[in-house]
C-alpha cells in the first residue's frame, strides 16, 4: 500500500502552528495522527484523523491517547470493545497508546461514560 508521506508532511506543517485544545480523559477526538510506519494505526481523509480515545491527561499540552478502529480482530485483548462511536462500531487499540500534542486534535466527538472507561483503565494496566 502507498502511503502519501508528503501530504502528512505538509498538513503537520499546518498542525505544528496551531493551537492547542483542552482536554479531559474519557474524551473521544478526532486527532492528525498522521502517516505512520508498518503496522502502527494511522490515517483518514485529508487532514490524516483518527479518532482516538484520551486515556490519561500528562500536562496542558499532552496526553496519552489509543486510537480506534472498526476491525474487532475477533476478540483480541488489545482491541477494548467501545459501542458506537459516532455511527460505527469502535474498538480502542490499546496496544498503541501514544503520547500526543494537544494541537493534533481537531473536534471533540463524545465522552465516554465511566462504566466502559474503567474497562478501558483495566485493560491499560494489565499491559504494564
Amino acid at each position: 500500500m502507498s502511503k502519501d508521506f508528503d501530504g502528512w508532511n505538509e498538513q503537520k506543517k499546518v498542525t505544528h502552528n496551531g493551537a492547542g485544545r483542552f482536554y479531559h480523559e474519557r474524551e473521544v477526538w478526532w486527532c492528525s495522527l498522521g502517516v505512520n510506519v508498518g503496522f502502527e494505526q494511522d490515517r483518514r481523509g485529508y487532514l490524516f484523523q483518527r479518532p482516538v480515545l484520551i486515556v490519561r491527561g500528562l500536562s496542558s499540552h499532552t496526553c496519552i491517547v489509543a486510537p480506534f478502529t472498526t476491525s474487532s480482530g475477533d476478540n483480541h485483548p488489545m482491541r477494548i470493545p467501545l459501542g458506537k462511536v459516532g455511527e460505527q462500531e469502535a474498538y480502542a487499540i490499546i496496544s498503541q497508546l501514544r503520547v500526543i500534542d494537544t494541537r493534533r486534535f481537531t473536534e471533540r466527538l463524545a465522552v465516554l461514560n465511566k462504566g466502559l472507561f474503567a474497562v478501558v483503565q483495566k485493560a491499560v494496566k494489565k499491559l504494564f
